[in-house]
């Protein structure tokens, strides 16, 4: 239930720069008022009131606003014309399409001696025989009903003839009345069975609920769903205040379910930008324009049009040798280029007039691999047959031997025993790596002090 507030009316008067005491005109229609109060001792010079397309049942609280000349309560569940008599400024009243039944309630107009206009067209009284003359006749100020002007001859007519009008005005009002009661009667009951069935369908729903989820019991219960929403607008019933608040009250409940829905916090499953095994796939998640071409420099152009008035920190570029990634307000835009670029060489632009986004690619030629060191060998050994290198072979150690002993290596023994193990021999007499043995010069000195040269050979 909406209840009319000082904010409420505060934000209706912008016009009057938001102040109440003072104002003289304030629009409250499609509020699902219903309700009217506090008006009357808010805005006490008020002359138009709108108050059409509520659901307001009853009129009242307006009788202090004596300046009021316009009140329009169309399209709401007033059922009977009251509490008016203090209006004494009204001049056009408009009850369209409303449940005013008793017809003889107009009567109570008869003190508005400003009242010119009337509307009643579309509430149950207007289908009463005589309802025009009696209308005519009960109110002599009116000048136009429902959009019709009263004739003087008509209003002679109607005097006329206003006894026998009446009589069968009453008698009409007391069936109607009738009528309505066992409405109310037939349509409580029915409220009754509603709610009953409201409550079952709750707890069942609530059992499904904590059920293991199938999916095709969801799918079903949204079947059933559309099939009460037909059943609920096509069912025929009486048109009457209590139906037309319970088909807004309806539409309220489908209203806040459909909020709640909104507001559930939606577990969506990340987007696959790069599949299991590898494979990367184009994704364009903002659903931006783009355009991929090659220049004469042999570079990659992609132009994304990126929204111009879009702040540059909103975008996030990632280039990889064979695909870019542009993230756009969290959204991934993914393209997998036609050849291999250089990541470290590549340059984004943004343009001031188009805000589009130009990523320039280098082409990166062959096959980009990390340069590996190469290790230097410990030792090189020559064929003097084939004059090749040889490499040791693996697990095999280098040692330094000093020529002196080369020859003495060949014969270790363990002293006092004999071994089983054959001498160590040397496959090659030991001579300077890639250098060749010279023979000694005959100028030659042998210095004793002087340390023998250290060679390196390898052990076979």
């Amino acid at each position: 239930m909406v209840r009319i507030s000082k904010d409420l009316i505060r934000r209706r008067a912008e016009h009057n720069n938001g102040e109440i005491f003072s104002l003289e005109e304030v629009s409250l229609h499609q509020q699902d008022i219903e309700r009217i109060e506090h008006i009357d001792k808010w805005c006490r010079d008020l002359k138009i009131l709108y108050l059409q397309n509520n659901l307001i049942p009853k009129i009242e609280n307006v009788g202090r606003l004596k300046k009021l000349e316009y009140l329009n309560l169309a399209l709401n569940n007033i059922e009977v014309i009251e509490n008016l008599e203090g209006c004494e400024s009204l001049q056009k009243l408009d009850l369209t399409v409303n449940f005013v039944g008793k017809l003889s309630s107009v009567e109570s107009l008869k003190q508005n001696l400003y009242l010119k206009e009337l509307y009643l067209v579309g509430n149950p009284c207007a289908e009463f025989h005589g309802y025009r003359q009696y209308v005519v006749a009960c109110l002599p100020q009116l000048q136009w009903l429902d959009g019709k002007e009263v004739g003087r001859a008509e209003r002679i007519r109607a005097l006329q003839e206003l006894d026998a009008v009446r009589r069968r005005v009453l008698e009409q009002d007391a069936d109607y009345i009738q009528k309505r009661e066992e409405q109310k009667r037939s349509g409580f009951k029915e409220t009754t069975e509603k709610q009953e069935d409201l409550q079952t369908n709750q707890l069942l729903s609530e059992k499904q609920n904590g059920a293991h989820h199938n999916p095709e019991s969801s799918c079903k219960t949204h079947t059933d769903t559309e099939d009460e929403e037909k059943e609920f607008w096509e069912k025929p019933c009486p048109f009457t205040p209590e139906s037309r608040l319970e088909a807004h009250r309806h539409l309220e409940d489908k209203r806040r379910a459909k909020e709640k829905e909104r507001e559930k916090p939606k577990n969506k499953s990340p987007k696959t930008l790069i599949t299991a095994d590898g494979r990367v796939l184009n994704v364009n998640e903002p659903k931006l324009d783009f355009s991929l071409s090659e220049d004469e420099n042999d570079c990659i152009l992609l132009d994304l049009h990126v929204y111009r008035h879009m702040d540059t920190s909103l975008l996030d570029v990632d280039v990889q040798p064979t695909y870019v990634r542009v993230t756009v307000k969290g959204k991934a835009f993914q393209l997998v280029l036609p050849a291999e670029v250089k990541p470290d060489s590549s340059t984004a632009q943004r343009s001031q007039t188009t805000g589009h986004l130009l990523l320039i690619l280098p082409v990166a030629h062959g096959e980009v691999k990390p340069k590996n060191p190469t290790a230097k060998p410990n030792s090189v050994t020559i064929n003097k047959n084939t004059k090749k290198e040889s490499r040791p072979a693996p697990g095999r150690e280098l040692l330094e031997v000093d020529p002196g002993l080369a020859g003495s290596l060949a014969n270790i023994v363990p002293k006092g025993k004999e071994s089983s193990h054959k001498p160590l021999q040397l496959s090659q007499p030991p001579h300077r790596c890639g250098v060749e043995e010279r023979p000694v010069s005959k100028d030659f000195v042998d210095d004793p002090e002087v340390p023998p040269l250290m060679r390196r050979c390898c052990l076979l």
